[in-house]
């Protein structure tokens, strides 16, 4: 058993972890000591110490009791839910000489038998005699939020176990009674033993037909049917992580307040009305932040209100479009234009105020882009996914590694919301939002159904996250 120093039993409640853990005990050598990290007992719950180890030495510092289960004689382990002591998990995951043993179950009979179990207070069975037996009653949102539960802790085993490397020993709930699974599972953990038969101590609890056990079992069924088992319907998102952007974030001059910009949105107008609220001019307010200086401009601002504000699709692609690809001046995208242009088949004129350059151009030259950004969302182009076109969910998604806006705006309803936003920091006046959207003239020229449809395949991730319904210009 050198292969590892100690073990790990990845299971949920009403698994079969019981079950598992006494046929692992019956190996000689081999010793798991329960669930030793649940944070409401250690080991068992009519236990007070583990190898040595109390409750409160464990939650002061578990690392101390993984060094205990390492050093103990023979090779020693454990039981782990989604629910346990999280300060372990990173510790035992990167350990390779922590072996791990992954026990699954179909979630409907986990959560029914957790109903029971809940119902009736009996958790484990050693005498058919003692049997308490109830049924239940199915919630369809408690299940999704069962399976939820169980999902994510199994793809976040699954991709720390990739990243690493390592490979765990799986076992679903039916394979328990088969001892040649046992023994198999001795010789993955390093052990010569085997058991000639499985540990009969533990009985089944609920032996009888679904039906039997779940009061409104058609109701049951009809709810299964409508899940999206298999994820059909998620909207794919293929972009990469974008990271908090803190040098382009803005904080008035005076005001406790910081703009998280996204770009192609309605910057300037924001921090223009920033500026006149202290009633200075843009130059004067704060901008190019490092983490370090934004966290001392935290502690010098208590009572600070951090923001953004959240565009249309429709009318941010345009933007993104007219001012990085359309346009050919300072701080365009002069490369990426000539890739489109040669590559995508865009159809750009050298002056687009020219009156030769109609409405109808501009609609086809702007699905054109749209087809683009399509493609590179979806990771099949080798330009870059710049954020003046990358998905707003993104974008807050990058904000919120480092600071979660306190408010998201609107720009359909920026005045108000800016009210509202000016009020809370004390400011009984406030100035008028500028004008937000100069394209919009433009936008309004050539929108239409056909635009609307073409947005939507390429930001159906962002209607969804802010409840954005077709374009109203």
């Amino acid at each position: 058993m050198a292969e590892f120093d100690y073990f790990v039993v990845f299971a949920e409640m009403r698994t079969g972890s019981n079950f598992l853990e006494a046929n692992i005990n019956a190996f000689e050598g081999i010793t798991c000591h329960g669930e030793v990290f649940n944070p409401s007992f250690i080991g068992y719950p009519n236990r007070d110490k583990v190898l040595g180890v109390s409750q409160e030495d464990r939650d002061t510092n578990p690392n101390e009791l993984l060094d205990r289960i390492k050093a103990a004689d023979g090779l020693n382990g454990y039981r782990y839910f989604n629910s346990h002591d999280d300060r372990v998990f990173d510790t035992m995951l990167d350990d390779p000489r922590c072996a791990k043993v992954i026990l699954t179950r179909n979630p409907v009979e986990s959560y029914v038998s957790w109903k029971i179990a809940k119902a009736t207070g009996q958790w484990k069975l050693t005498d058919v005699k003692r049997l308490r037996e109830d049924t239940i009653e199915f919630s369809g949102p408690e299940f999704e939020n069962h399976v939820a539960k169980i999902q994510a802790f199994q793809v976040r085993l699954m991709g720390r176990l990739q990243r690493s490397g390592q490979t765990a020993f799986y076992v679903d709930y039916e394979d328990l009674q088969d001892v040649d699974v046992m023994n198999g599972l001795a010789a993955f953990l390093g052990s010569n033993a085997r058991l000639s038969a499985l540990d009969k101590s533990l009985k089944k609890q609920n032996p009888s037909p679904m039906s039997d056990k779940v009061e409104n079992f058609d109701e049951m069924g009809e709810a299964l049917a409508r899940l999206d088992r298999f994820n059909l319907n998620r909207t794919p998102n293929f972009e990469p992580r974008r990271g908090p952007s803190v040098p382009t974030f803005v904080s008035a001059s005076m005001s406790p307040l910081l703009y998280l910009p996204i770009r192609s949105g309605p910057e300037n107008a924001v921090t223009n009305w920033l500026a006149e609220l202290d009633d200075v001019s843009p130059d004067d307010l704060i901008s190019g932040f490092t983490q370090k200086s934004l966290r001392d401009w935290k502690r010098q601002h208590i009572g600070h209100r951090s923001f953004t504000v959240v565009r249309h699709p429709v009318a941010r692609a345009h933007a993104a479009f007219c001012s990085k690809i359309l346009q050919t001046g300072e701080g365009t995208y002069v490369g990426i234009r000539k890739t489109l242009s040669k590559q995508f088949k865009l159809k750009l004129p050298e002056d687009a105020s020219q009156a030769s350059y109609t409405p109808a151009n501009h609609k086809t030259a702007f699905l054109g882009f749209l087809r683009f950004v399509k493609s590179n969302l979806g990771g099949q182009t080798a330009i870059r996914v710049d954020s003046h076109w990358a998905t707003q969910a993104n974008a807050l998604q990058g904000f919120a590694e480092f600071v979660t806006p306190d408010l998201v705006l609107r720009e359909d309803r920026l005045q108000d919301d800016l009210a509202i936003l000016a009020a809370q920091i004390g400011k009984e006046v406030m100035p008028v939002i500028a004008e937000t959207d100069r394209y919009s003239d433009q936008l309004a020229g050539m929108y239409d159904a056909e635009v609307e449809t073409a947005v939507q395949e390429v930001y159906q991730r962002d209607y969804d996250a802010f409840g954005f319904g077709p374009y109203s210009s």
